[in-house]
């Protein structure tokens, strides 16, 4: 014999109780089995509501309006023309009428009447379903669970006397002779014949007391998923299903949160090694969960993450507490004559403090019966009044054999802190088979993707990208983001989603990503940006692994980093303005890249695609020291003066870098020298100098008048103004068989950049269109320098650049 369960959703349509019926009849044809229903989904909620609303002389009769509908239509569509069956019906909701009128009239809605009323659900989905399975012709009759399953009269959650029940179920079971017995989950009743429950999801423990009694071979409940999950499916997308499970584990995964099984199922088949197998009824092929006793042994030690939502963290904490016996026991029997349940317990060693989670809505009887409770100890200041946190939920990970597996609560909280979720508490059994951590409900969604990510899809990290600027090079990176999602999780394990842009006038953020192929409609489609509202939104929306990427030159960009930093939001920068500013915000901001453990990358401030800082701080890393830096750093500036000849015309020349994008939108930047002396500070920096821009000599090539330039236009104005004075020095250099290149120094703690006529044979002489070069000399290579030469300009090499520090941030 088996015995199947249906919950709400798996009858909770005309179709899906027809599946149900087919699902009973393949069951049946292979051996005797007993069908447990849970009420039509929803109706349990709305029988509640009517109570409360006719013991509070509100309207009760539009709601059970609703409730006679649904049963009404239910019976017509499973049984056509059957009068018969629709007066039964009707017969039972006149008695949920009458219940609901003599609740209406006493203004009252106790614990005893919740019971008789909630059992309405069950009592009706089970003589409809029975009905319908004996029209399709199978072998079925109905009987009423409150006949064979006796509790004590603790109304809402009573205990079942097993004793009585296994009795009557086992006398029952022994002389009936129908091939399919549908009864009603969750109702039983007393010993005095007053009907009782087992509890909100009790239909569960109904088929579990039956399968203990009868000692069947295997317990199948059906719901609207395909077994236990890793995780809530509906939070972390990238959960699965779990193939087998002990009892213990699937305990604790019901315990906190998992919704597929009522945790008191598990206990009267355990007793009786029952297996217990969660499917999914609309999909019956699938395999589901096994729930037995065999731990698995090898492969992973975690077989699933659960949370419980809207908790309430409770501390009781004062120097009278410490040595002092019976705090303990006086506080849980306080707890206890309140019948508030007790989720979570940790205690510090020093006895100064005890935490307790409960659910929200007990918190605030918790606090008035406990402060009761050591009144005589908080006036005399030993004890402080009981401290409520709400807005918390309890995270846990389970799994019987973490136990023989080190280090996994430092990858749990490891996890966590990377992601800047704050642990209110922790709570670990000695067994190891549950580690649970009270963190900010607005974190549960961040925190379950994260440590499901580490423990169920290690070789697999997905970044998600908050992009501003999506003008030249934005647009470029956007283009390779599209090319290479598929090589980056396919060959990398990466899944990099871009769920943010903005621009100085649009921003658009999608939790589930941005569409690649339409991101300029969705932009322009989008809401009006401000720096502020956009990092507003990005922590609002509170993804792990969330990196900002900043595609400007905007001095109020570069301002804000601090702010991702501190929610530990990765920052990449092609913007250097953050770290050429003033030394002690550089330091500030690689300080709280530490302490946050949010990478900080701007490979591209200096040579773009160039992997230039990344090679100095290996040197830096590997115990060498920088004694001289040398190099053309303005792919921008190489470009003008490669094509640049005597006899042409300068402007023309800084025209057309603007125009091929090698410049910055504003020209002046990179001619004025001031971008050149950015990028030799953020080097001389890099290189464990403390100094600041003004520390920088800037021999300057540019006229006294287009330094004085007010605007980008007027700027070209001058260059043809001056004309003359460009000339005079590219002609100087070629008389000597030289060429200009605009170069950054550092030597012995000094740096400096300016226009050189550069002899051949130089390593600069040759250096072409927009190439960047970078000698280092240091200890390890003193006279031959490390020379890195390459590309230093242009929109997709930066993009590239870009593109390698986000990959990077994986790697922390």
């Amino acid at each position: 014999m088996r015995v199947l369960k249906f919950g709400g959703t798996s009858v909770g349509s005309v179709d899906n109780i027809k599946q149900v019926i087919k699902i009973a009849e393949q069951a049946a044809a292979k051996e005797n089995i007993v069908i447990v229903v849970s009420a039509f989904g929803g109706i349990t909620d709305m029988l509640l509501k009517s109570g409360i609303a006719a013991s509070t002389k509100n309207d009760y009769k539009e709601v059970l309006g609703e409730i006679t509908g649904k049963h009404i239509s239910f019976t017509n569509a499973l049984l056509e023309n059957d009068t018969e069956a629709v007066q039964e019906v009707e017969t039972i909701l006149d008695e949920l009428k009458s219940l609901l009128e003599g609740i209406h009239l006493i203004n009252e809605l106790s614990p005893k009447t919740v019971d008789k009323l909630l059992a309405f659900g069950e009592l009706l989905s089970s003589n409809i379903i029975a009905r319908a399975m004996y029209a399709a012709n199978l072998d079925a009759t109905r009987k009423d669970s409150r006949d064979l399953i006796t509790t004590n009269d603790k109304h809402t959650r009573a205990s079942v006397n097993y004793k009585v029940t296994n009795a009557q179920l086992e006398h029952y079971f022994a002389k009936a002779k129908h091939n399919i017995t549908v009864m009603p989950g969750f109702v039983a009743s007393t010993a005095t014949g007053e009907t009782s429950t087992l509890g909100r999801g009790g239909s569960d423990f109904t088929a579990a007391i039956i399968a203990a009694a009868l000692e069947v071979d295997e317990v199948e409940i059906y719901t609207d998923v395909s077994g236990m999950y890793t995780a809530n499916p509906k939070i972390v997308k990238q959960a699965r299903p779990i193939a087998d499970i002990s009892y213990h584990e699937a305990m604790e995964l019901s315990h906190f949160g998992a919704k597929v099984l009522y945790p008191p199922t598990i206990v009267p088949v355990m007793s009786k090694n029952i297996p217990i197998r969660i499917k999914n009824t609309m999909r019956p092929e699938d395999p589901g969960t096994l729930i037995h006793t065999s731990e698995a042994q090898g492969g992973n030690p975690i077989k699933g993450l659960s949370n419980i939502n809207n908790t309430a963290l409770l501390t009781l904490e004062g120097g009278g507490m410490v040595g002092m016996p019976g705090i303990s026991k006086r506080l849980f029997e306080t707890l206890s004559k309140e019948a508030i349940n007790v989720i979570l317990i940790t205690q510090a060693s020093s006895e100064h403090s005890i935490c307790l989670g409960v659910m929200e809505e007990d918190a605030g009887r918790a606090k008035l019966a406990i402060d009761e409770e050591f009144q005589n100890e908080i006036t005399l200041n030993k004890i402080d009044p009981l401290t409520i946190e709400i807005g918390l939920s309890i995270i846990a990970l389970v799994g019987d054999r973490m136990k023989s597996h080190q280090g996994t609560s430092g990858k749990m909280f490891s996890t966590l802190g990377q992601n800047n979720v704050n642990i209110r508490a922790i709570a670990q059994g000695a067994s190891e088979k549950n580690i649970s951590a009270v963190i900010a409900q607005r974190d549960v969604k961040k925190a379950l993707n994260s440590l499901h990510e580490r423990f169920f899809e290690e070789q697999r990290k997905q970044l998600n990208l908050f992009i501003t600027g999506v003008g030249n090079v934005g647009a470029r990176l956007l283009d390779q983001i599209a090319q290479q999602q598929q090589y980056l999780k396919s060959e990398l394990k990466i899944n990099l989603r871009v769920l943010g842009l903005s621009n100085s006038r649009k921003m658009v953020i999608k939790k589930n990503g941005i569409d690649l192929s339409s991101w300029k409609e969705a932009l322009e489609n989008g809401e009006d940006a401000t720096i502020d509202t956009y990092y507003e939104k990005i922590v609002a929306l509170n993804q792990r692994n969330s990196i900002f990427v900043d595609i400007t030159a905007n001095a109020d960009v570069a301002a804000v980093y601090g702010k991702y930093l501190k929610q530990s939001i990765a920052v990449v920068a092609c913007n250097k303005i953050a770290c050429s500013a003033d030394y002690e915000q550089y330091e500030k901001l690689k300080e709280l890249s530490k302490n946050y453990n949010a990478p900080l990358l701007f490979e591209t401030n200096v040579g773009a695609g160039l992997p230039i800082i990344d090679t100095l701080n290996n040197l830096i890393a590997s115990g060498d020291r920088v004694r001289k830096i040398q190099a053309v750093l303005s792919g921008s500036l190489n470009f003008v003066f490669n094509n640049f000849a005597p006899g042409g015309n300068f402007h023309d020349v800084v025209q057309e870098a603007k125009a091929e994008g090698f410049t910055e939108p504003d020209p002046r930047i990179d001619l004025s020298g001031v971008d050149v002396a950015r990028k030799i500070l953020i080097l001389a920096r890099e290189s464990g100098l403390k100094m600041n821009l003004e520390d920088i000599e800037n021999k300057s090539f540019l006229t006294e008048n287009n330094l004085k330039s007010d605007s980008v236009d007027h700027f070209f104005e001058t260059l043809k103004e001056d004309a003359a004075h460009f000339e005079q020095l590219v002609s100087a250099a070629a008389a000597k068989g030289n060429r200009l290149k605009y170069v950054a120094e550092l030597d012995n703690g000094k740096a400096s950049v300016g226009l050189q006529d550069v002899p051949q044979g130089h390593p600069f002489y040759n250096l072409e269109g927009k190439d960047n070069i970078v000698l280092f000399f240091t200890d390890r290579y003193p006279e031959q320098p490390l020379l890195i030469k390459g590309a230093g300009a242009g929109g997709d090499v930066t993009a590239s650049g870009l593109f390698s520090d986000i990959i990077r941030t994986s790697t922390f």
